[in-house]
């Protein structure tokens, strides 16, 4: 076959074909490491993280107890079919003096109901325990969230400081050059060189710390996010983008309205009031109805002798609590002792959360009105140390004010990177409290 035809034969194959191996054994070129956005980091962290994944578990396993409580209220439907063979001894029950007969045959349906202020407080106790573990969730996720951005935007510092660690190890590198250069020409004395040579050693040093750094915050963002461990990926550095802050007021109401943790103290002080009400209900009657419709007679027939074995039953037992010897009244306390906990940790709760508001809220202010401030510092630091080296070029500045432009140009970098990092973490830890805004 000729490689004409052979180029239209894989042409008219349908395309998800193409990346397959060819008949020649050959595959396409394998895809580059995966580039992820910060969404792209919490949807994966939320299909991967195990501590989340218990807590959705948790949400869905709460749900189905609600659904059993609200099934133990509804009527229950049963049937049942058999026999009973008693032995024979000329009697007409057999030889058990309590049979019906020798033969006695059972087909019947069943209606069960029972009902009990404890049932009904146990039903709206696990509507309320759902709604906590739901609210439990909901803390998770925006811890979750809170995590990953740190994580997230802490790789990105990391890889920008090691950037400025390589500029700076290159600025200190051309300024030992420029200083050897000028002790040949006799213009600059030794001390200039060797002041020139410490400071590229210390810009190498800070380089291979910065190394390090980089790939320990590569890693971890790594087992956050992947299910399979892999340091191979990239991400989206948009550090520079900075995300509005909205006014107090506005935060307060979301806050107000979309606290996780308040809603879990309110849910866990519903459960507990309803755990009182169930105990109370031991003190209380119970009532249980049993309807069955069937056959329960010696043959297995509607009718014998012209007798009609299809029939009904109906039993209805009321229940009265007497004495218990205190465990009932012992179990109320038990409740409200609990109840009186859950109400104190409700009023801490919120009060922590009015205090995390404020604390949140200024330190994302706080971040936020430093970013432009560090940026300016930044780019006059880099423009002092360029002016630096030309005045020091021609003789008017010391090599120690060369090399305290270059250290103060790295740190003026470096201080930006982590306001614009503080600014994204702040804003995370807000949400935690208020939800996305």
């Amino acid at each position: 076959m000729s490689r004409e035809m052979l180029a239209c034969i894989v042409l008219l194959l349908p395309w998800p074909l193409w990346g397959q191996a060819s008949p020649a054994g050959q595959t396409s070129p394998p895809a580059g490491p995966p580039v992820l956005t910060l969404n792209d980091a919490i949807r994966l962290a939320k299909i991967n993280a195990p501590q989340f994944r218990i807590a959705l578990a948790d949400a869905a396993s709460a749900r189905e107890d609600r659904i059993q409580a609200r099934a133990a209220l509804l009527p229950g439907f049963s049937y049942t079919t058999g026999s009973i063979y008693t032995e024979p001894n000329s009697t007409p029950t057999g030889t058990f003096v309590a049979a019906n007969g020798v033969h006695e045959y059972l087909s019947q349906g069943a209606v069960h109901e029972s009902l009990s202020f404890t049932s009904m407080a146990d039903l709206r106790r696990t509507r309320a325990l759902e709604a906590l573990a739901q609210a439990k969730a909901e803390i998770a996720t925006r811890g979750l969230v809170s995590t990953v951005v740190q994580d997230f935007y802490g790789l990105i510092v990391a890889q920008r400081k090691y950037k400025n660690a390589q500029s700076a190890a290159d600025e200190a590198e051309r300024f030992l050059q420029l200083s050897q250069k000028l002790e040949a020409g006799g213009e600059v004395a030794h001390s200039d060189v060797i002041k020139a040579q410490l400071q590229a050693n210390d810009r190498e040093r800070d380089l291979e710390d910065m190394r390090l750094a980089l790939e320990q915050a590569k890693l971890g963002l790594s087992v956050i996010v992947f299910p399979n461990f892999t340091p191979d990926y990239q991400v989206v550095n948009d550090l520079d983008e900075v995300p509005p802050l909205p006014g107090f007021g506005h935060v307060q109401k979301l806050a107000g309205r979309n606290n996780p943790e308040i809603t879990a103290a309110n849910a866990a002080l519903r459960a507990s009031r309803q755990e009182v009400a169930a105990a109370i209900g031991g003190h209380l009657p119970s009532l249980s109805v049993d309807y069955f419709y069937g056959i329960d007679a010696n043959q297995y027939a509607m009718r014998t002798d012209g007798f009609r074995n299809l029939g009904y039953q109906a039993v209805a037992t009321l229940n009265l609590p007497i004495f218990d010897w205190g465990a009932v009244q012992s179990k109320v306390k038990q409740a409200q002792l609990r109840r009186d906990l859950a109400g104190l940790e409700l009023t801490a709760v919120q009060r922590q959360a009015l205090a995390n508001l404020r604390l949140f809220y200024d330190e994302a202010q706080t971040a936020r009105g430093r970013i432009t401030l560090l940026k300016q510092s930044a780019d006059l630091a880099a423009e002092s140390l360029q002016l630096t080296t030309l005045r020091y070029q021609g003789g008017e500045a010391t090599a120690l004010e060369v090399v305290d432009a270059q250290n103060t140009l790295v740190l003026a970098r470096n201080n930006y990177d982590d306001a614009a990092a503080r600014y994204r973490v702040a804003i995370a830890n807000l949400q935690t409290l208020t939800g996305t805004f």
